[in-house]
């Protein structure tokens, strides 16, 4: 049965339950839900004694399409189902051209994993067409800076662990998009819960992963949404003395997303802290930012000020000549949006 999706909730659920597909088609730009449908499958379809003799790791750069065919085409050794793993597979020469012939007419004992990542097949091409006809068809797609404090909160309360807010962002400011490496720090924290219920706190952070709790975008926010410049440039020489922990156009997202967010809330006929939250794709606790911040910043300030991330942006990028270094550049910044 053919399937295209983005929710891979929704996919390991699947493959848990054994309803397993004959080719899996993982693309996309974000590998680290590519490696997490990989990785359940290869931990779930075959047992360990099988996977000795039905289960195969290829990489794109090593093989051509005619030998992954051969390989695809072959029967299974031990059990009802053979287990190819492609890593890589964009790699592979004439990939679209050639994997077509397989598409359309795929060995049923044989799961084949494709891990396509990086990109995305083009939706206008035969390939394509035949996976979403014969294929689990998922894309896996980028996630943005603004994204990943929810994304790190989300993924704890999966699992029963809460997070503060400037927790989860001061671990976004501090490592990055890269979703496998956040994980992976995540992990090392919850070692360190012994007693429920299990928080992970601004502290265990400082702490543990090395990242300030008192200077750090989470704090910028809180500053500036308040207009208190004593603050916000104390925060701004900390970031010039550890420009490796604190990259500016990290911080010019962040502005960014929360003047943006304060525009809409402006216009938000209902201003109930529920709807904000979920006009403004936020947690409910975060709503006070805009209420505090909109009491500083009407309409046309917050509009100013984006104009004015966008401009800095602009001249961080090389785009205007620049006198300054980029910690002064900021702290300019900071004196106009708050002006």
């Amino acid at each position: 049965m053919a399937k295209k999706t983005e929710n891979v909730q929704e996919v390991i659920r699947e493959i848990e339950a054994g309803n397993w597909h004959p080719i899996y088609f993982l693309m996309g730009e974000e590998p680290y839900y590519i490696d997490e449908i990989s990785n359940r499958l290869l931990k779930v379809v075959l047992t360990e004694s099988q996977q000795d003799f039905d289960q195969r790791i290829l990489y794109g750069k090593d093989i051509s399409v005619a030998q992954l065919i051969n390989e695809a085409r072959r029967y299974p050794m031990l059990g009802p189902y053979q287990l190819i793993l492609v890593r890589e597979a964009q790699m592979i020469r004439n990939f679209e051209e050639d994997f077509l012939l397989y598409v359309q007419q795929p060995m049923p004992s044989t799961i084949l994993i494709i891990n396509y990542k990086y990109k995305s097949l083009d939706k206008r091409r035969k390939l394509y067409s035949a996976l979403e006809k014969s294929a689990l068809l998922f894309e896996s797609k980028k996630i943005y800076d603004n994204q990943i404090p929810a994304w790190i909160t989300r993924y704890l309360s999966e699992q029963e662990i809460q997070v503060e807010a400037k927790a989860a962002q001061m671990l976004a400011d501090f490592l990055g998009t890269d979703l496998g490496r956040i994980v992976g720090e995540l992990d090392k924290l919850k070692l360190l819960l012994k007693t429920k219920p299990h928080k992970i706190t601004a502290a265990m952070v400082e702490l543990n992963i090395g990242v300030s709790k008192e200077y750090n975008n989470f704090e910028l926010i809180d500053a500036i949404k308040l207009k208190d410049q004593f603050k916000a440039q104390q925060i701004a020489q900390y970031f010039a003395r550890n420009p490796k922990n604190n990259a500016m156009v990290v911080t010019l997202i962040t502005l960014f997303d929360y003047f943006s967010k304060l525009l809409i809330y402006h216009y938000l006929p209902d201003k109930s802290s529920s709807n904000v939250a979920s006009q403004l794709g936020i947690p409910p606790f975060l709503v006070k930012n805009y209420q505090l911040g909109a009491q500083h910043y009407n309409a046309q300030k917050a509009m100013r000020n984006i104009s004015l991330i966008r401009h800095y942006d602009a001249r961080l990028k090389g785009f205007e000549q620049a006198a300054l270094a980029d910690s002064e550049l900021m702290r300019e910044l900071l004196c106009l949006l708050m002006a």
